[in-house]
Order: structure tokens, then sequence, then C-alpha cells
């Protein structure tokens, strides 16, 4: 038996030009926590409610591999998050989240993301949450999609208001120890399939029914 058949996830794949989402393994979660220490964001910023990307190289490491660990054993219908790294022609550069509670009767996925500084500004956020998007409607059968981005981080909320989320309430978060505000947003089914010709990218995804399967999101008869 192969890792994939005994762990579903780890046959998901989202694919994109030269863009693929999937469960990294481990020393690819090595090479992951290199692009971390590398920098995701100047110093001045805090895009995280816990800056875990910031201190000793070997202590990002080690919490790095320490939370995708513990994502994956805590997978469940209840509660789960696909840590889908982003690779580019093979490397990894960022992780695109996808996740969800009680999915199988919400039908409501969120997302998350953070990419390494030196690929940043190319439009590869854009495309890789269209492919999280694409997953969670198309692959998963979504009935809608939320994210959220503190205040001060233009990038984020500009990706997301570009791609048509409609706000949904704005919130008092305590972020290291300060008050933060953070914007929420929502995307339904509608407005998915309403969306303009220049977000209809080509996708493709495999492995999707094993993982909907182990997540139990069909209705069941």
């Amino acid at each position: 038996m192969d890792l994939a058949s005994a762990f579903p996830p780890f046959g998901l794949r989202v694919v994109c030009g030269d863009l693929e989402l999937r469960l990294p393994d481990d020393a690819e979660l090595l090479r992951l926590a290199d692009v971390a220490v590398a920098g995701i964001h100047p110093p001045e910023r805090r895009p995280f409610v816990f800056p875990w990307n910031l201190g000793e190289p070997a202590e990002v490491r080690r919490g790095l591999l320490q939370f995708h660990w513990s994502a994956r054993g805590k997978m469940s219908p209840e509660l789960w998050a696909l840590e889908l790294a982003v690779f580019r022609h093979g490397e990894p550069i960022g992780i695109q989240s996808v996740g969800g509670r009680a999915f199988g009767v919400t039908r409501t996925g969120g997302t998350g993301s953070w990419l390494g500084l030196d690929h940043q500004g190319q439009g590869i956020g854009k495309r890789m949450r269209l492919m999280a998007l694409h997953l969670l409607f198309e692959g998963f059968d979504a009935a809608d999609a939320t994210t959220e981005a503190f205040d001060d981080n233009p990038e984020s909320n500009g990706v997301t208001r570009a791609l048509g989320y409609a706000p949904n309430g704005v919130v008092r978060q305590e972020r290291q120890g300060e008050p933060a505000t953070e914007n929420r947003y929502r995307m339904t089914r509608e407005a998915w399939a309403a969306r303009p010709d220049g977000h209809r990218l080509d996708v493709t995804l495999e492995g999707v029914a094993p993982v909907r399967a182990m997540l139990e999101m069909d209705p069941r008869s």
C-alpha cells in the first residue's frame, strides 16, 4: 500500500500551469521551512496572530514541522485543514491552506496562505487562491468560501476583494498583545459561478474522491 492509499490527502493534486498544490512530504517541509526563514513579510508587518515565522531559524523550522504534523494528525470530518504546499516548477514557495468545520453539513470552507518574499508581486498569490477556490467549489462542492485578513495587510485584502469576495464583518482580534482589526470575507457559489473569464483558470484536480470519502463530504444515503 502506498502513502496516498493509506492517507488520501497525500494523493490530492491541484495543478494550474507551473503551479501545483499538494501536501508536502517531510523533506519538502524542510525546504519550505527554509523559504519561511528567508522571509515572508517585511519586518514592520504583522500578518499573523502568532508570529510563528520569527525567531531563531532552528525554532522556525521545528515549529513549522510540528504545525504540519499536527494538522495531518487532527484531520477528521468534524474539523480538517489541508495545508497544501505551493510548488512552482517543483520547488515549494509557500502554503495555501483549505479547511472546514463540519463541512458535510455547512458546506463552508475557509482558506489561508503565505508566500515567500522572493515570490511575491508576480500574481502567484491570486492564482493559488483561485486554485484553492476551484478545489472547494468544483472539487468539494462547497456552498461558500470564507477568508480573513488584518486591516494592515493591503496585499491580502486586495487579492480577496479583486477576486469578488463580499465583506462579511469586521472583528477585533488580539495580535501579539495588542488589538488589531480583522476583515472577514465570503464568496458564495453563485458569485463563484459568475466570476469573470479572467478568473476561470485551467485547473486540474486529482485524488479528490478519496479525500471526500475520508472526510465524509458526500451526503449519506
